[in-house]
């Protein structure tokens, strides 16, 4: 057999791609993103694929990394995240560090979250055609669109959230689709609502931006229960989280692609960033290694 033809599949098989999933308090979401990484190791049968947590469920992230690294020439680190707040810009690069110094003799390489993305708009336009569908009256001029987040204090993340709101506005006959979150920053959901009924809308979507069940999932569904109370004249429609289709698949697929093709901006750029280690040394990085009996405070909303 040709030796160019087989190189791939010997380096590949000296890699091991870590999954690294946020955590929830909810024990249903941490298990759909296990379910989520079965699925694409049956996607991916060649591939040697981990999963760890960065907190609230086991296996936590620092024990994670150094375990795989032990038996691997080199370790793809993949958030199956959405937005880039403190855990993707500071924690999880910490943790890479100090696998680094364990094990100097295995390469790191870490990709970036899914971000603000057109496989990720598509996922958001299907959702809303679904939701326009149930409604009695599927007039998008007529109906408004909220873009239901988590929030974050980190401008960054939540202006990947603005951006998606803005595309979906751009590619689609609605003339309202505002942005919402779930906490730490403002507007919350009952405000956009109460915005979008005055200006006229008789009909409202609630798009969760949210890859899987947690308790923020089951609050939205509270809050637009409540809502349906509050506006008898208005009808609701609520989609629901999108973890499982096949575009965060593909975009699963294209970060490990690229981290071993080397191809450019494929690595997350705070990855050994100068501005990260400044934070650092003023104490705004923190690991969640520690257990968690005692109260701290997070820069980004609690995780569903």
């Amino acid at each position: 057999m040709n030796q160019s033809i087989m190189m791939p599949a010997i380096a590949a098989a000296r890699d091991t791609i870590l999954v690294v999933g946020h955590g929830s308090r909810e024990e249903s979401g941490n298990q759909e993103i296990r379910e989520f990484v079965d699925m694409w190791r049956a996607r991916r049968p060649g591939w040697r694929i981990e999963l760890c947590f960065i907190e609230f469920a086991p296996p936590e992230l620092n024990a994670c990394l150094q375990a795989v690294a032990a038996n691997s020439a080199r370790v793809l680190v993949v958030p199956l995240i959405l937005n880039a707040a403190g855990h993707v810009k500071m924690e999880i690069p910490e943790a890479i560090e100090g696998a680094r110094i364990a094990f100097p003799q295995t390469e790191f390489l870490l990709a970036p979250h899914l971000t603000a993305c057109d496989p990720v708009l598509a996922i958001l336009k299907r959702r809303l055609r679904k939701a326009m569908g149930a409604l009695d009256m599927p007039d998008p001029t007529t109906t408004g669109v909220v873009v239901l987040g988590r929030g974050s204090s980190d401008r960054g993340a939540n202006g990947e959230m603005a951006k998606m709101a803005r595309w979906l506005l751009e590619e689609g006959d609605h003339e309202l689709v505002d942005l919402a979150f779930t906490g730490i920053t403002w507007p919350r959901l009952e405000k956009v609502v109460q915005r979008q009924v005055t200006l006229g809308m008789r009909q409202v979507v609630v798009l969760p931006y949210y890859l899987y069940t947690g308790t923020l999932m089951q609050r939205i569904h509270r809050q637009v229960e409540h809502l349906r109370g509050q506006y008898p004249q208005v009808r609701f429609a609520c989609s629901e989280h999108f973890g499982f289709e096949d575009e965060i698949f593909e975009l699963m697929d294209q970060r490990v692609e690229d981290l071993r093709a080397g191809v450019p901006d494929s690595r997350l750029p705070c990855d050994g960033c100068s501005y990260r280690e400044i934070a650092h040394d003023l104490g705004h990085g923190h690991s969640h290694s520690h257990t968690h009996d005692h109260a701290h405070a997070h820069t980004e909303a609690q995780p569903a």
